[in-house]
């Protein structure tokens, strides 16, 4: 009888603690990782922007020829490199506040937002809350500017 309690015991524990990783708690989805240029956009209109891709455009400071990306109206410029550490080394030229790039100081029109995953360096030069809110999501938080 004391063997049939302890196993009875045992197959209720069992059922238990089976019972607690069952789904209770989803796993949480991690975004992917945006790369290039395309990912940048797809994941934009995930978010739910309206975009639209633009003309080219060059600054001195950035190697690859640059797209504008008109994010709500708003005009942000793409730059895509052949590798992440290609896009790394030049990202590693930008100072922390945007203030310049290299030997290249900056005067903006509006407040720098530089951000870089992938192979792409992005930058913004407004001050647009929903649009930076966008890319930060998109994006993660700017590694440089104001």
């Amino acid at each position: 009888m004391q063997r049939h309690i302890v196993s009875l015991t045992l197959l209720l524990f069992a059922t238990i603690i089976s019972g607690c990783g069952s789904g209770a708690t989803p796993t949480p989805t991690v975004a992917p990782v945006v790369e290039d240029q395309a990912g940048f956009v797809a994941g934009l209109q995930a978010a739910g922007a309206t975009v639209e891709v633009g003309d080219s455009v060059v600054q001195d400071f950035f190697t690859p020829e640059g797209q504008i990306v008109k994010v709500n109206g708003q005009d942000v410029q793409v730059f895509e490199y052949e590798s992440a550490e290609a896009m790394e080394a030049e990202a590693s030229q930008v100072a922390p506040d945007g203030g310049s790039v290299g030997t290249a100081i900056m005067m903006w029109m509006d407040t720098p937002h530089f951000y870089k995953t992938g192979r792409i360096l992005v930058l913004y030069v407004g001050s647009d809350t929903t649009v930076l809110s966008l890319l930060d999501k998109v994006l993660g938080s700017q590694f440089a500017g104001r």
